[in-house]
Parts: C-alpha cells; sequence; structure tokens
C-alpha cells in the first residue's frame, strides 16, 4: 500500500468517525431505576436531556433515597450510552481501539 492510498484510507475513517460521532450526539439512551420510577434521558456523547422523577419515589423524610436512585439512573444512561459509543465506534474502526475515542 503506498502512501496517498493510507492517507486516503484516513480521509475516510476520519470523514466516518465524524458521521458516527454526529449520530451518536443524537441518540438517546434512558436509564432508569426502581422500575422506573426515575428516568434519566441522555445523549450517547453524554449529555443529558432529561430527568423524570414518579410522585412514588418522592419522600420528603427519605432525601437519600431519591438521591441514590438518581445516582443509578444516571450510571445506567451512562452505561448504555458507552455501550452505543462503542459499538457504533467499533464498526467504524474495525475495533481497534483508538485512544480518546472510547
Amino acid at each position: 500500500m503506498n502512501q496517498a492510498q493510507l492517507m486516503a484510507q484516513v480521509k475516510k475513517m476520519q470523514s466516518e468517525m465524524a458521521k458516527a460521532q454526529e449520530e451518536l450526539a443524537a441518540t438517546i439512551v434512558t436509564g432508569s431505576a426502581a422500575g422506573g420510577a426515575v428516568t434519566v434521558e441522555m445523549t450517547c456523547d453524554q449529555r443529558v436531556k432529561s430527568v423524570k422523577i414518579g410522585k412514588d419515589a418522592i419522600d420528603p423524610e427519605d432525601a437519600e433515597t431519591l438521591e441514590d436512585l438518581v445516582l443509578v439512573a444516571v450510571n445506567d444512561a451512562i452505561a448504555k450510552a458507552n455501550d452505543a459509543s462503542q459499538k457504533r465506534m467499533g464498526s467504524v474502526t474495525g475495533g481497534m481501539r483508538i485512544p480518546g475515542l472510547m
């Protein structure tokens, strides 16, 4: 493979990666806790879009439980976003782990 072919492949991969990053920024995952009592919607580039808390999860005498449920829902959303990102970027990179991308 000559240098021109290699550069063409690099440009193609960069273009595909940019497209994948745009798709991931528009893809929304939902994390939840306590059977959906708390849900968090997040994009796959990890921007929180919404947090919803069911009335049954709100107990003024027990704020710690609600805090824990929000934490669990956020972490669930992050895990789902990371999984989707790894799958999508892996399809672009052919499974190569490129620092800073995954």
